[in-house]
């Protein structure tokens, strides 16, 4: 910040910080009495004030002769400047940033909350982005939101925005309830509608938005394990069709390695055998009667027999099996 009057007979705003908004002019009352000419550059604006009201919005850049009567004010400000400190009569001058006010950040400070229209199971989604504005109503910000501040930056005005648009886009994203599968490839929908929804926040406020992004968005841990677990189901299904088989087929296979591995043997890979066999039959009832019945001696012999190829089982194991599926005959 360096608001000064280079040689005593200019006031401007020298080297300006990008994230200020509003700075008031604070050089010693001898020097601004002495001052005669105003400097605007491109993309600034100025607000002088008398005893405590807006006399004049300087909009264009240029130079403004403080003691020419060019403009309404200013015709007069030669005998303020006249003033000594202490004087009743107080000027003051602020300058404002008219240029465009790029990539302010937000997000949903909670994450939003709906059921997935598809699989029906509960989201909390989160969203992050930025937006560009431009101020429309310098002399209505000034009176109601900067009251006097000496410096007015950025991040105020973000701490205002930020805890007026998450509403409107929340309200938005809960009713549009896009799928999680969908909500990556919506983000432009997302934010063209955002940005039509929190318009009327910008404008009550004196501002103009110029554009609005989302850059990305974040399940929960809780929805990212749904997600997870429904993905893996649909990979076995896509698997077992490109291999060529039953997704029903593949889960019996499943649960006879499953069972192999657990400390019980042979007799829970027979186990796990039968449960696959079980569920296989209920998933495909309409099918049943063309199908030799599960409990048949030739059809347990002739799956021991691949169970012993396959090596799942011992050779000790299977001759017991064997024998025993026999002796039942």
């Amino acid at each position: 910040m360096n608001i000064a009057n280079q040689y005593r007979s200019v006031i401007q705003w020298e080297n300006p910080n990008e994230k200020e908004l509003f700075i008031k002019f604070t050089e010693s009352g001898d020097e601004i009495k002495n001052a005669s000419k105003l400097i605007l550059q491109p993309g600034q604006g100025c607000i002088l004030t008398y005893e405590g009201k807006v006399q004049s919005v300087l909009v264009e850049e240029g130079t403004y002769d403080l003691k020419s009567d060019n403009t309404p004010f200013l015709t007069s400000v030669k005998k303020f400047l006249s003033l000594r400190d202490g004087s009743e009569h107080v000027m003051g001058i602020w300058f404002y940033r008219k240029a465009d006010i790029l990539n302010m950040r937000w997000g949903t400070r909670v994450p939003i909350a709906y059921t997935d229209p598809i699989y029906t199971f509960p989201i909390l989604l989160s969203a992050f982005g930025n937006y560009s504005i431009r101020i429309t109503k310098p002399q209505w910000f000034f009176e109601n939101v900067i009251a006097g501040q000496e410096i007015y930056c950025h991040s105020h005005l973000k701490e205002i925005f930020i805890s007026r648009v998450t509403q409107p886009i929340t309200d938005y994203l809960a009713n549009a309830k896009f799928s999680y599968v969908d909500v990556d490839s919506n983000l432009n929908t997302i934010a063209v509608e955002a940005k039509e929804k929190t318009a009327s926040v910008f404008t009550d406020l004196g501002f103009e938005v110029l554009d609005f992004r989302i850059e990305g968005s974040q399940f929960d841990k809780d929805t990212l394990a749904r997600i997870a677990k429904i993905s893996d189901v649909q990979a076995e299904v896509l698997a077992a069709k490109i291999a060529g088989v039953e997704y029903t087929e593949m889960q019996r296979i499943a649960a006879m390695r499953d069972a192999a591995n657990n400390e019980s043997g042979a007799a829970g890979m027979l186990m796990g055998l039968n449960a696959g066999a079980q569920g296989n039959s209920t998933m495909n009832q309409g099918s049943l009667e063309q199908q030799p019945a599960t409990d048949s001696p030739m059809i347990k012999l002739k799956k021991l027999k691949e169970l012993f190829e396959m090596e799942l089982i011992s050779d000790s194991e299977y001759t017991d099996k064997k024998k025993a599926i026999l002796d039942s005959m």
